[in-house]
């Protein structure tokens, strides 16, 4: 499979589709981080949007920008958003302008980490169901390059994030992103896993998880249909048991609302979903059964929930997705 080939230049004008490339970037040390995506939106019978989503997180909070604009794709760049910037497997540029935050990157991705199908079959990214597929280009990477943010240059030296693409004909009725890396008992060991809940007809199926868990270079799948996850979520973060063939996993995140960032994500089926994202979140992750080993980070995790209802307290930006 082609991680990063673009879906949305071969869907037809009568057929729903979005499709998202993001990529993170954590501070080695210090509470901060980027987290900025490259969308395409093509409701039914119209030709696709792409906007360009830009969020800083800092200790006093997050700041964010968006634009859209026309898109299109190139050999190698799989979402290019005119006059605006465009991703790769291997970097990204782009800018955005807001009242308040105006922000340009160029910035160069490293590593050898192989890519990740979420999904555990490769048939699955091609069935109706689920109609949103996750794939990781690069579940670990190292970042370089610039971050300027209203005149202030930021190095990403040595910063550390993550790849991801998906794409689909609707977003999951509700769904659970999770990151964890930089943890202060093992550095190279990292977190990807996606949680969704999808509605077949009028039933709502329980929650289904699909991820690693890369302990000291070794994958652990935890999740699948078999084993389902236990997911208790909070005001201020998530508590969460994971299940593998090999492996059991209890996960708490950290997120309180004051670090979190509230955007709006519009179906191109005309649903609406609230996303709560915290990317310099807190984790605590226990192996269990594997001596009591504890893994911790305090602000290298990523929390991202996906709801169609209003979070209480939530603050939605001002940057509708139409």
């Amino acid at each position: 499979m082609h991680y990063l080939e673009p879906r949305f230049p071969a869907i037809p004008l009568d057929l729903p589709h979005y499709e998202s490339v993001y990529l993170t970037a954590t501070h080695p040390i210090h509470n901060r981080a980027f987290w900025i995506r490259y969308t395409v939106r093509k409701p039914t019978g119209r030709g696709p949007v792409g906007s360009l989503w830009f969020t800083e997180f800092r200790p006093d909070g997050p700041r964010a920008a968006k634009v859209s604009g026309t898109v299109t794709s190139a050999p190698g760049r799989p979402v290019v958003i005119s006059d605006h910037g465009s991703v790769y497997r291997d970097g990204a540029v782009g800018s955005v302008a807001a009242p308040g935050l105006t922000a340009s990157w160029d910035l160069t991705f490293t590593g050898d980490e192989p890519p990740l199908a979420h999904l555990p079959y490769p048939w699955m990214y091609a069935a109706p169901v689920p109609k949103t597929k996750a794939t990781s280009p690069r579940p670990d990477m190292l970042l370089s390059g610039n971050i300027e943010i209203n005149g202030e240059t930021t190095a990403l030296d040595g910063w550390r994030g993550m790849l991801g693409h998906n794409w689909g004909s609707e977003h999951a009725h509700r769904w659970i992103w999770l990151r964890g890396a930089g943890f202060a008992e093992s550095p190279s060991t990292w977190l990807d896993v996606v949680i969704g809940r999808i509605r077949l007809g009028p039933v709502l199926v329980p929650w289904v998880a699909n991820g690693v868990l890369s302990l000291s270079g070794f994958r652990h799948p935890l999740g699948g249909l078999a084993r389902r996850p236990t997911v208790h979520t909070r005001p201020d973060g998530l508590d969460l048991t994971l299940r593998g063939p090999d492996l059991r996993v209890g996960v708490r995140v950290d997120a309180p609302l004051a670090r979190c960032i509230g955007w709006e994500y519009a179906d191109p089926t005309g649903d609406t979903h609230h996303v709560r994202n915290c990317s310099n979140a807190g984790m605590r992750v226990d192996l269990m059964g594997d001596s009591g080993r504890r893994l911790t980070t305090t602000n290298g995790a990523i929390y991202e929930l996906g709801t169609p209802d209003a979070e209480v307290g939530l603050v939605i930006q001002q940057f509708p997705d139409r």
